[in-house]
């Protein structure tokens, strides 16, 4: 607590004041008492007034009995608390009653024949609504929407995408067995919520993607649009179809090659669908992933947000909590090595943009959340961008590749087992298809894998690791920090 002459930090979401303590209209301050541990913990202040002011109590240790007997009276469960006197430097004495978040919420209030649980919104204690009493009840029993048993039985669905997608990039085998493992299958034979949005044939109804192109920065006219519904493998590869398909790379010939020079990084994009799709709240009938495409930004919105306020707020990645809305679908998406799970996919979406040709500063991704909806904004790196801008950009990026790649070749007659190339020998022919679809990729995902390009381009990690091997022979490409966790640049040679 902090007192500056006499007057607190103004009532706000954590703190509530009462000048004084009402014993016969005790709901005033009773609702606080239910929504402080529902939500995320805070404190009431008896005797500071509404505009701060301290008047502190008359009868501390009287008032202290009556707040706790009427607490233990009316509130079900009884919410962890403490309550202590405070006396401030002019002599007064304020009561602090404070709470935790609670851990088995909903916590109720008991009154004049009602039951109620009541939540924080900004300075006010108000009833919860049905979709935030649901989510009390799953908070307070310690389980999550995603893991709830519906009346589906195994039988009736398949998992075939599934095990597809797991066979390709787990790099182990499909087994029965891992259904339930993953918690998408009970012991029973019924599916979970998990389950029924991984099954081939989802019927949950709320598992929907709308995107939609506009032309301009805002949403003005529609230039496309779609609607997907159905489980999330496909929801991810749709979403992600229709943003590389309403998106555009520009690219600049150099002698040897094509430098694509894309407007998003497909690793970010990745991340943002993923991201969006798992961390969603799905209790909420209704409602989808929308995924807004601007001619300066792709702008994506989900139901749920991480902040108890009403109007958006600017989140940074470093100062999330890895907090999981729906922990089972985040293990599955973990298993098919789409996310990490120690939650760095915000931070991954800026790394990635970060890592493009065009990046600049003023295009660093960013976040905001609501008391209802969590939304990732994008920026277009090239948007604004003229020819002489990448003419600019490619020479700029032409100087500093000269610096980072150049070698010291051995003195003739030094070695006499290998004959080695003289510098500029191999920029003589231009790159394969192959080599050239390389090249693109890894400009679109610098932190692409050997096991990635294999999978991207259809051929063995043996044919990726030769053509790696000869790009960075020929000084096209360049590997940047460890083997794990570094990333490719691709080197510009006017």
């Amino acid at each position: 607590m902090r007192i500056e002459n006499n007057i607190l930090i103004a009532e706000c979401t954590a703190y509530d004041f009462k000048g004084a303590l009402e014993r016969k209209k005790v709901k005033d301050w009773l609702k606080s008492v239910s929504a402080f541990p529902n939500t995320e913990g805070g404190t009431i202040f008896f005797g500071v007034g509404n505009d701060a002011s301290i008047v502190g109590v008359a009868n501390p240790q009287k008032d202290m009995e009556f707040i706790s007997e009427k607490i233990n009276s009316h509130l079900d469960p009884i919410p962890v608390y403490s309550l202590k006197p405070v006396e401030t430097s002019d002599g007064k004495v304020i009561l602090v009653l404070e709470f935790p978040v609670g851990q088995q919420t909903p916590y109720y209030l008991s009154l004049d024949g009602k039951r109620i649980a009541y939540v924080r919104r900004g300075n006010q204690s108000v009833p919860a609504t049905s979709r935030e009493l649901f989510e009390l009840v799953l908070k307070g029993s310690n389980r999550s929407w995603d893991s709830l048993v519906s009346n589906e039985l195994r039988e009736k669905h398949t998992f075939n995408t599934l095990e597809k997608e797991y066979n390709l990039r787990s790099g182990s085998r499909w087994e029965e067995s891992l259904l339930s493992s993953f918690g998408l299958v009970t012991e029973d034979g019924h599916l979970t919520n998990a389950g029924l949005l991984f099954a081939d044939r989802c019927p949950v109804a709320q598992s929907r993607v709308y995107c939609t192109k506009w032309h301009g920065t805002g949403k003005t006219d529609a230039v496309n649009d779609s609607e997907y519904q159905g489980h999330l493998l496909y929801l991810l590869d749709m979403a992600g179809s229709f943003i590389k398909a309403n998106t555009a790379v520009r690219w600049y010939k150099l002698p040897d090659y094509r430098l694509n020079l894309p407007e998003y990084a497909e690793r970010a994009i990745e991340e943002m669908c993923v991201n969006h799709l798992i961390h969603r709240d799905y209790s909420e009938l209704g409602s989808e992933v929308s995924i807004n495409i601007y001619d300066d930004r792709i702008e994506t919105t989900s139901p749920g947000g991480i902040t108890n306020v009403f109007d958006p707020v600017r989140l940074e990645p470093e100062k999330i909590a890895s907090k999981r809305r729906n922990p089972i679908l985040a293990e599955v998406f973990s298993q098919l090595n789409y996310m990490e799970k120690r939650g760095s996919g915000l931070r991954k979406i800026q790394d990635a943009t970060a890592l493009l040709p065009s990046f600049k500063t003023d295009k660093k991704p960013f976040f905001e959340s609501s008391r209802e909806f969590f939304y990732t904004t994008i920026p277009n790196v090239n948007y604004g961008m003229t020819d002489a801008d990448f003419e600019a950009l490619v020479d700029s990026r032409q100087s500093a590749d000269e610096k980072t790649t150049r070698k010291i070749y051995p003195e003739p007659g030094e070695f006499t087992q290998k004959i080695y190339p003289e510098p500029g020998k191999f920029t003589q022919k231009k790159v394969g298809k192959t080599a050239q679809s390389i090249i693109d990729a890894i400009v679109a995902d610098s932190k692409i894998t050997r096991k990635g390009l294999a999978s991207l381009l259809g051929i063995s990690e043996n044919a990726v690791k030769y053509h790696l091997s000869t790009l960075q022979a020929r000084e096209i490409i360049l590997h940047i920090g460890p083997d794990k966790g570094g990333h490719w640049k691709v080197v510009v040679k006017k």
